[in-house]
């Protein structure tokens, strides 16, 4: 099964750390009963022994006052551009962080958002012509549940400067190493094809847009979010979905997207968490089978704050809500499943890595298998997406050889006609030896 990719142009050149990186997202202000950037460094050494690659920090920026919601306020709700939360310290104590991630070889992005501000900041006073206004002439939000909020409006040159402006500040002040840009399509794409390539005279950044559209890959973004294919494994979860959906979604992606463009896969983010459910409530006992296929089908996999704990509880948005930490029943499993993708070039990111190969296997359809190669490297992966017991077996010769199954340590000679007796969500992930 060979998929065409779309010959759509692309600039976009990623940091050569990121090939084979794993993203991680840090609420800071959920994140420990302090909610400072000081107790968050004490997590450090065991984020980099888990093998985390790039840390992303939620908005850092004090967050609006002026119709605010809850007793905290959204972090997107942002006060000011050029400076720090004073609950979670000071610049130093940012700076602080930024260098100890340095000095323990991570990166580090921080949330951007661009497309509105607090009803507060002070551009709506000095610059009231940046703001989107109704017909009467009132400054408006971007949407109408979205009222602690008021609407930037990217027609006007002077604001599109500023902004630029105030992404390069960090990066010179604090050396961030990109963005995650809030609601990224919400703004004209001109403003991001402009902006980017002059942050990156300054440093080469990675930048994750939170948006899925073809075109942010093309001059501005290293990576978009892989919303459709996170939809459809809450869906299979639920039994609500044929399994073979799956190759649908991402046949389609092959389409649209240039090869090395990267999509995030998750199975939580700070969103997901808060409005719709733990990754406990969404996939039940298929956690652990869709962490494993979100790293192991092409893309880069995000793990958020708190799913090394199996923490399963849904974060308050709007106020103080402290990570349940226990004993980290999952970190083990993360580890391993970074050290799966670090090892095996089949599963670096984008052009990196290998293509995926659909392999056939007789009936049930709930079984879903894929294979991907990459200078000799082979991973296969088979996994049973169903609450029932399923046997199966391999046709055609795509999977051939003496292979080794990664987390029990068996080995197996693969041949056409190798039968698999699965359990309900039952995953193997096997490498060539």
């Amino acid at each position: 099964m060979e998929h065409k990719h779309k010959t759509r142009a692309t600039s976009v050149v990623h940091p050569g750390w990121s090939k084979n990186a794993v993203i991680y997202e840090v609420n800071i202000r959920q994140y420990t009963p302090e909610g400072t950037f000081k107790a968050f460094e004490q997590h450090l050494d065991r984020l980099k022994k888990m093998g985390v690659d790039i840390l992303w920090l939620m908005p850092v920026n004090p967050i609006g006052i002026k119709n605010r919601k809850g007793s905290l306020g959204s972090y997107y709700s942002v006060r000011d551009y050029l400076t720090v939360d004073p609950e979670y310290g000071t610049m130093d104590d940012f700076r602080h962080l930024v260098n100890r991630i340095h000095e323990l070889g991570m990166k580090v992005i921080i949330d951007w958002v661009a497309n509105h501000s607090s009803w507060d900041n002070p551009l709506i006073t000095e610059h009231p012509e940046w703001y989107t206004h109704d017909s009467s002439g009132k400054i408006v939000s971007p949407v109408p549940d979205w009222t602690d909020v008021a609407d930037l409006n990217y027609d006007q040159p002077g604001l599109r400067e500023y902004m630029k402006n105030a992404l390069i500040y960090w990066v010179k002040e604090a050396n961030v190493d990109g963005f995650r840009c809030d609601v990224a399509g919400m703004l004209p794409v001109s403003f991001w094809n402009r902006a980017v390539p002059e942050i990156k005279k300054v440093k080469h950044v990675f930048m994750l847009a939170e948006w899925d559209t073809p075109e942010m890959h093309d001059t501005a973004f290293d990576m978009t979010y892989g919303w459709e294919l996170y939809k459809l494994f809450n869906a299979i979860a639920k039994g609500g979905k044929p399994v073979s959906h799956i190759d649908s979604v991402l046949n389609h992606e092959d389409t649209i997207y240039t090869p090395d463009a990267y999509r995030m896969r998750f199975t939580s983010n700070h969103d997901e968490n808060s409005w719709n459910g733990t990754e406990d409530d969404r996939l039940g006992d298929a956690v652990r089978t869709f962490a494993v296929l979100s790293f192991t089908l092409p893309g880069l996999p995000l793990i958020y704050s708190g799913q090394e704990s199996a923490s399963n509880k849904r974060l308050r948005f709007f106020d103080k809500d402290t990570i349940r930490w226990d004993d980290f029943p999952m970190m083990d499993f993360y580890t391993k499943l970074i050290l799966l993708k670090k090892n095996n070039q089949a599963l670096f990111n984008g052009i990196a890595g290998g293509e995926r190969k659909k392999v056939l296997v007789s009936a049930p359809e709930e079984i879903y298998a894929f294979i991907r190669k990459k200078e000799g490297n082979e991973v296969f992966v088979i996994a049973n997406l169903s609450s029932l017991h399923h046997e199966s077996e391999l046709k055609g010769n795509e999977v051939s050889g003496k292979f080794k199954e990664y987390f029990s340590g068996e080995e197996t000679i693969f041949n056409t006609g190798k039968k698999f007796d699965l359990k309900p969500w039952e995953y193997r992930v096997y490498i060539k030896k």
